[in-house]
């Protein structure tokens, strides 16, 4: 017999058994049933190794398709590298030829040029492999950005990201961006958003994916190849916390950091939630796949200041900017 079935039979069933029950309670009940029905989810318990520590508000890992991992940090004045599970420091805040401010999201190109999210100037960088450090583009229209938050590149080359300004479920002042690869013009493509935050793009190409953690869930929008977004639907809703950063494996899965959820949702690709894995931390921000064989799986955590690494059963998707 179905869920849905027994659900409507609910009520009759009680009555044949002799319980009596007034309906408002018998309707939380079946509130209750149907919450812990959408949200069941297998419990999956994993290793973590810790591979920086001290790190200040860690976010936006990134792989570089090749050995490393890199990731900001927030509230500090760097940005981190990981190789073969070492850290070490790969950029320190520049003051020539300009001070960046802070920097969030983080995603390579195809020739190995770093791209971050600089949130408290508003502004997205591009860092050469050696470190050079310029501004890519600091606004739209005359005005600066908000507070851009991620990004993700798309197989032409076009780089999309989020740029959300005030936390609220009410307060609609977030956006969604795209820069075209050969001319690198602005546009806009979305907004009235309740802080867009994470963002990813589907294996095939076809949809764009963005959290919107004001309102706990993640859109589904259709993509097209030149870079229009339209037709925006609920994929997934989570519950408590929010989520933030996503990535993909090979099999359609999304991958979830839900901060202050202290897990890892891991989402079908009809959008339900099939996995739990409980990570150290309560705060999760991002998360990426790596390595030779895409199973390296790393977290950034800001309650305890660090980056993780565990296994992944499942190959990561290979990002668009990979060779």
């Amino acid at each position: 017999m179905s869920f849905a079935i027994l659900l409507i039979n609910f009520p009759y069933s009680l009555k044949l058994i002799g319980v009596k029950m007034k309906s408002t309670t018998c309707v939380w009940i079946i509130l209750l049933l149907i919450s812990s029905k959408s949200y069941s989810q297998e419990i999956v318990n994993k290793n973590f190794d810790v591979v920086a520590d001290n790190q200040q508000f860690p976010e936006g890992a990134a792989w570089d398709g090749i050995n490393s991992i890199y990731s900001s940090n927030c509230y500090g004045n760097w940005i981190t590298k990981i190789t073969a599970d070492k850290a070490d420091t790969f950029l320190i805040k520049p003051t020539q030829p300009f001070d960046f401010g802070k920097t969030n999201g983080l995603t390579f190109d195809k020739n190995g040029n770093l791209f971050a999210c600089d949130y408290s100037e508003g502004k997205i960088l591009i860092i050469s492999p050696k470190g050079k450090c310029e501004i890519y583009t600091d606004g739209f229209e005359g005005y600066k950005f908000n507070r851009p938050n991620d990004l993700a590149f798309d197989k032409y080359g076009n780089l999309f990201f989020t740029d959300p300004k005030s936390y609220g479920k009410d307060l609609l002042d977030g956006r969604i961006f795209m820069i075209e690869n050969k001319t690198k013009k602005v546009i806009r493509l979305w907004d009235s958003l309740a802080f867009p935050n994470g963002i990813a793009i589907s294996k095939n190409g076809k949809n764009l994916f963005v959290c919107e953690s004001a309102k706990n869930r993640i859109l589904r929008f259709d993509l097209t190849k030149d870079g229009k977004i339209s037709d925006p639907k609920t994929f997934v809703e989570l519950p408590g916390g929010d989520p933030d950063g996503i990535a993909f494996d090979i099999e359609e899965n999304l991958y979830v950091a839900h901060f202050g959820g202290q897990a890892v949702y891991v989402v079908s690709a009809k959008g339900k939630i099939i996995q739990k894995i409980p990570v150290p931390g309560k705060k999760p921000s991002n998360l990426e796949f790596g390595g030779k064989d895409m199973k390296d799986l790393y977290i950034t955590e800001d309650e305890t200041n660090c980056i993780y690494h565990t296994k992944s059963d499942i190959p990561g998707l290979k990002l668009f900017n990979h060779k």
